[in-house]
């Protein structure tokens, strides 16, 4: 059986606090739920600082972090890391720095395959901290940063010298944002890491969208451009949509209001199964245990206990 890498991330601070106890089984799982707090060390590369050159030793992380998943999160797998490494550096180094495609990547990804168990897939978007808590808790969800490539290459930056400047290997000076790129070295590696996670996608889904957000789904989004084009109908039994509010708002989008109808309405036309949820208990007291000085936390709270 695969071990999520979150769970690995989070085991001794599980440990410490399952001993919390209260006097309703609601309270005691909330208190479990601390845990999450904890799990924010993980971050989606979302946004690139153009000031931001490569990250420093960005080999040995890579390396290490290979090994590591092949040591301690997935025993059962092998790998080549040092010619995954190569395959990358090759994809990196030798392009102009701004035209890093998808499928330069591919001779790296075709190293590193995976099949991953149905019904434990999440996917989201505007919602990263909430996400990762999310996975913490429950210990059954996949995410795309549990894939060998997620766990590889997470809060990464990289960019590699054009050709014109007569140096091979990265800048660790300056690297551009995303918006400034056609084909960024950055983003195309996520695209492609994102479009095997959705393709591998099978059994019941989960999606974790933000209603506090004007567009909590965004076609433009990785998720709205690439994640959802590559889920299959066939392999997809249910989409399961988890709308979640900040507890002091603003309530902008629900299941029925918003983008998230837009959503619905390609998934009903691809020939998607779906439900949509917009009051999640568990998501509600993550909230909770995260922002205790909320006015809302006590009505949250009461309402987890009295049921």
């Amino acid at each position: 059986m695969f071990k999520l890498a979150s769970s690995l991330r989070s085991h001794e601070a599980v440990q410490r606090l399952t001993a919390i106890t209260s006097t309703k089984p609601s309270v005691s799982f909330v208190a479990i739920g601390v845990t999450a707090w904890f799990i924010m060390l993980q971050l989606w590369p979302c946004q690139m600082r153009g000031q931001h050159g490569t990250t420093p030793h960005i080999k040995h992380i890579v390396m290490g972090r290979c090994y590591s998943y092949m040591t301690l999160v997935n025993p059962s797998l092998s790998y080549d890391c040092e010619e995954i490494w190569r395959r990358f550096e090759e994809a990196v180094v030798h392009p102009a720095t701004c035209n890093v495609s998808v499928q330069d990547y591919h001779p790296m990804f075709d190293l590193m395959p995976q099949i991953w168990p149905c019904n434990k897939f999440l996917f989201w978007s505007k919602t990263r901290s909430l996400m990762h808590s999310y996975a913490a808790v429950l210990q059954h969800f996949w995410t795309l940063e549990d894939t060998l490539p997620g766990y590889m290459f997470n809060d990464l930056v990289w960019c590699g010298l054009d050709k014109e400047s007569g140096n091979d290997g990265f800048d660790h000076s300056s690297c551009p944002e995303w918006s400034a790129c056609k084909n960024h070295p950055v983003y195309s590696l996520w695209r492609k890491a994102s479009q095997n996670f959705a393709e591998m996608a099978c059994g019941n889904i989960t999606v974790l969208l933000n209603g506090s957000v004007v567009n909590a789904f965004n076609r433009k989004s990785m998720f709205g451009s690439v994640e959802l084009d590559s889920l299959s109908p066939k392999r997809v039994d249910h989409v399961n949509i988890k709308v979640v509010t900040n507890l002091e708002g603003p309530y902008i989008e629900s299941c029925n209001k918003g983008s998230i109808a837009n959503l619905i309405q390609i998934l009903q036309f691809r020939g998607f199964r779906w439900t949509c949820t917009d009051t999640d208990q568990t998501l509600m007291s993550l909230q909770c245990i995260q922002h205790p000085k909320c006015s809302s936390t006590q009505t949250c709270a009461n309402s987890l206990t009295s049921n």
